[in-house]
């Protein structure tokens, strides 16, 4: 009998704390959704899909891919290099990549790009292949074309101190 008046004693203890500190939290923020201000309006919230749905597909914002040019710097260290020319129409698949009929290294002479680096020839043990590495083939994983789109957010992002 003690041991169920000493349970019951700490149920009605534990439950009694609950209660206080839901009411305190309720008092110290008056302004919670049970109780609005009267002069407050319902806050408007704009995503980067502007309300539209994620069952729908939305059409790319007003961007463009840019022109043959000189590869751009890059802003941290261990950045992928950008690819400075459009990828439009380009075909990557499991047979074919077209990336390779310039950057591969038997046809950057005659191409004037960029050889594939060293480290896409290395398996992820370190084991050197005679070709690219399946996990390197589908170029467009790490790299992506240089557009002149607007950044979606504001940031403070600044280069890394080394490449400035």
């Amino acid at each position: 009998m003690k041991n169920i008046l000493s349970t019951l004693a700490k149920l009605a203890l534990a439950a009694s704390m609950v209660w206080m500190g839901a009411d305190l939290a309720s008092a110290a923020n008056p302004n919670t959704t049970d109780n609005p201000p009267a002069s407050a309006a319902p806050v408007k919230l704009k995503g980067l899909r502007d309300g539209a749905p994620l069952n729908t597909n939305l059409p790319p914002l007003g961007s463009r891919q840019e022109r043959d040019h000189g590869p751009a710097d890059r802003d941290f260290v261990q950045q992928p290099p950008l690819i400075p020319h459009t990828t439009q129409g380009y075909q990557i698949t499991l047979n074919f990549n077209k990336c390779m009929d310039c950057h591969a290294w038997q046809k950057t002479k005659a191409s004037g790009a960029t050889k594939v680096s060293v480290t896409h020839f290395k398996t992820s043990g370190g084991q050197e292949l005679d070709n690219i590495s399946p996990r390197r083939y589908f170029c467009t994983q790490c790299h992506v074309p240089q557009t002149d789109a607007k950044p979606l957010v504001d940031n403070t992002f600044q280069r890394a101190r080394g490449l400035q």
